[in-house]
């Protein structure tokens, strides 16, 4: 089967297994040997299947151009499943209806597959499980892992404030995060910001921490808690994220329920047992849910469901 990927990157052709920045979109590319290209760009190749990932920002586009070249189209979940209703009233409704137009809709997590199902009332609404392509990485530097990273910024989006507050059980010091594009101004006052950096160099770095908390409301892919789980850190989080149930089972909590969460953090700080557990846990379930050959099963039983029809 001949697969195309359209984004807003600005490329034409494959992934190599050795790519530094294997974000998660890069992955399922790489893994299913497609094709990319610009969103905007009509390929001269026919292909059986086209999977369009809409740019948040910018979504503007004509699904029905790539018909002409893609026996089948597939629309990829972007960001939460609710980003789009923050657009004015008539891209929200040309949103809806190249949904509707698609062949396929793909998305992150179970839950989020129930809103499409019930929003479009589409016969076709699939998981596409986020995914890790190892090869780049390497080994790993063996070292005593120390302190708590959390998953985001001080912006409702990532929920950084109440991470942080759930990670001050766990170490009362130094709270480390990330730098996204939300960075609050004044940060600095309260976290250690890792620098911007290629997904390679990420994985390295978060293989140096003992502990993470992400409290993130906004459910998509779930690469944090996923990349926490490959390394076998365990990961506080909420539940609704595939990645953060499946692999955190024993740090999962309900929305919002930060006396939970708390609990936990104390638990695996002063429980070594509990701690080992779940840090043993998240690396078999890495290897059981996310591991690559099951995602080339499970996409393959779509694609001989959906694309043979």
């Amino acid at each position: 089967m001949r697969i195309a990927f359209f984004t807003e990157m600005e490329f034409s052709g494959k992934i190599p297994r050795i790519h530094d920045n294997m974000r998660t979109e890069f992955a399922w590319i790489c893994a299913l040997k497609a094709d990319h290209y610009n969103i905007q760009t009509i390929p001269k190749e026919n292909y059986d299947l086209g999977v369009i990932i809409i740019p948040k920002n910018n979504p503007n586009f004509n699904i029905n151009s790539l018909k002409t070249v893609c026996n089948k189209i597939a629309v990829m979940q972007e960001g939460p499943n609710w980003f789009w209703q923050d657009y004015d009233l008539n891209k929200q409704i040309w949103y809806f209806n190249t949904l509707t137009s698609s062949d396929i809709i793909f998305t992150h997590n179970k839950n989020d597959k129930k809103y499409y199902q019930g929003l479009t009332n589409h016969s076709d609404v699939r998981v596409m499980p986020s995914l890790m392509i190892e090869d780049a990485i390497g080994p790993l530097e063996q070292i005593e892992r120390q302190g708590v990273i959390i998953g985001g910024n001080f912006v409702s989006w990532y929920g950084g404030f109440d991470s942080f507050i759930i990670a001050q059980e766990l170490d009362n010091g130094k709270v480390t995060s990330p730098s996204m594009g939300r960075k609050q101004q004044g940060e600095d006052q309260l976290l250690t910001h890792l620098p911007y950096m290629n997904w390679k160099q990420w994985i390295y770095e978060l293989n140096k921490f003992k502990y993470a908390v992400h409290l993130m409301r906004t459910h998509a892919a779930g690469t944090f808690a996923l990349n926490c789980a490959y390394l076998g850190i365990p990961c506080i989080g909420y539940k609704g994220l595939d990645t953060q149930e499946l692999c955190h089972p024993n740090l999962s909590v309900d929305l919002g329920d930060l006396n939970t969460a708390r609990k936990l953090a104390l638990l695996l700080k002063n429980d070594e047992v509990f701690y080992n557990n779940c840090s043993q846990t998240a690396k078999e379930n890495y290897k059981k849910y996310f591991n690559e050959e099951q995602f080339l099963s499970k996409m393959e039983n779509y694609f001989n469901r959906s694309c043979k029809n």
